[in-house]
């Protein structure tokens, strides 16, 4: 089966009708249906197909017990509204590449496995990566246990209702050391290579980025009988620490989103009590995301004073910069630069990835295919299918470099 006419039959599923984006949620009805694409692939082409014990999918060409396997794909679900790419491109781009292998004649050496990591967004249960944390052990089973979605229900329940055991969840150490190479390919996330004129790069490591709460308490009046004077807003302070993130960010080249708020008591004609601001802020280096984080808060407090109200800033969730697998890289780059005419620039990424969680315990590395919009996270995200191809092509060369020598 082609990379169009499999991108094809992946389009429609978990397609809202009304935003022309995608809702494919962790144990959902979409989720069960990319899963149903993925094991039909996976035994389309006589693989044998698994789902382990943290609800990620894998599909194998060899014996993955002979050890020093080398693995390929991405995941299936989205953020809310997402786009088409982030994620299942590296997963039908994977099959596609082992296909294109089996056309070229080629004969692997070692054992090759196709993956679907469960839960990469974190839509559903707010936290990214959940099954690739679990199968590293980032993420312990009492912190699974605990996670719920906005309906009260938790991750044990849903899995349940899926038809999953969630007495099953945990690391996998002894699958993770019979892997000897992780690649995945994604959708940039950005426009570098949109502007160095590149269809294909090559990651060289994922930013540190955090996110940090800040909790700002004032006072609910009377929005139509309170005095500008008398007032304690909440939402002023905010407003302006907005402002000041994006100053903070300009100054050292890094970024800063505050792109969820909670107000309370949310009323149109009431001042609030409290305005509850999420940042999410990334650099290149950990000294600028100190500057960054810091000089936001900095302004805050004094925007919190200036209007008597109070401030508290709470670090959510943080990751460190991660540093994709030299040696692994540079061998991306030598097979590329061998077997194929196109460039592969080395760039860092401010987005994270299933591959940055298991860099701790693997060789991973990352191939990125050119997205000329540079939107991701939205039905704008796009690639053209000529790059993807090319992103096959380039993924194929080096699963034969790894795998087949």
């Amino acid at each position: 089966m082609s990379f169009h006419s499999m991108w094809a039959e992946l389009l429609p599923v978990g397609r809202s009708s009304a935003s022309g984006g995608y809702r494919r949620y962790a144990w959902t009805g979409a989720d069960a249906d990319c899963r149903t694409w993925f094991r039909e692939q996976a035994e389309a082409r006589g693989l044998a197909h698994e789902t382990d014990r943290n609800g990620n999918q894998w599909a194998w060409l060899g014996d993955p017990a002979a050890g020093n396997a080398v693995v390929t794909g991405s995941h299936l679900d989205s953020v809310p509204d997402g786009g088409a790419f982030d994620g299942p491109l590296g997963v039908v781009s994977a099959f596609a590449a082992l296909d294109e292998l089996r056309g070229r004649g080629a004969r692997p050496t070692r054992p090759l496995g196709i993956v679907n990591f469960g839960d990469e967004e974190g839509a559903r249960f707010g936290l990214a990566c959940v099954g690739s944390r679990l199968t590293a052990g980032a993420l312990t089973v009492e912190q699974a246990h605990r996670l719920t979605d906005g309906d009260g229900v938790t991750l044990p329940r849903a899995m349940e209702a899926a038809g999953y055991d969630p007495g099953t969840l945990g690391p996998d150490p002894e699958r993770l050391a019979r892997i000897g190479a992780f690649v995945e390919l994604h959708v940039e996330q950005g426009r570098a290579l949109d502007l160095s004129g590149d269809r294909i790069g090559i990651a060289s490591a994922i930013w540190p980025h955090g996110r940090w709460r800040f909790d700002f308490r004032g006072e609910a009046n009377h929005a139509g009988t309170t005095r500008l004077a008398d007032r304690h807003d909440p939402m002023l302070s905010y407003a302006e620490t907005v402002l000041a993130a994006r100053r903070e960010a300009e100054l050292v080249g890094a970024v800063a989103t505050f792109g969820k708020i909670g107000v309370e008591p949310n009323g149109v004609n009431a001042i609030p009590s409290l305005v509850r601001g999420w940042l999410d802020s990334r650099a290149a280096d950990q000294e600028s995301l100190d500057t960054v984080v810091t000089g936001i808060e900095k302004a805050a407090r004094e925007y919190a004073a200036a209007h008597g109200v109070d401030l508290d800033v709470v670090r959510e969730s943080f990751t460190p910069v991660v540093e994709f697998d030299h040696a692994l890289r540079d061998e991306l780059a030598r097979i590329l630069g061998t077997r194929t005419e196109l460039k592969a620039p080395v760039l860092g990424t401010g987005a994270g990835h299933d591959a940055g969680i298991l860099s701790d315990r693997i060789p991973t590395a990352m191939l990125f295919v050119r997205n000329p919009t540079g939107v991701s996270h939205s039905p704008a995200e796009y690639a053209a299918e000529d790059d993807c191809v090319a992103g096959v092509t380039a993924l194929a060369d080096v699963l034969e470099g790894l795998a087949c020598t």
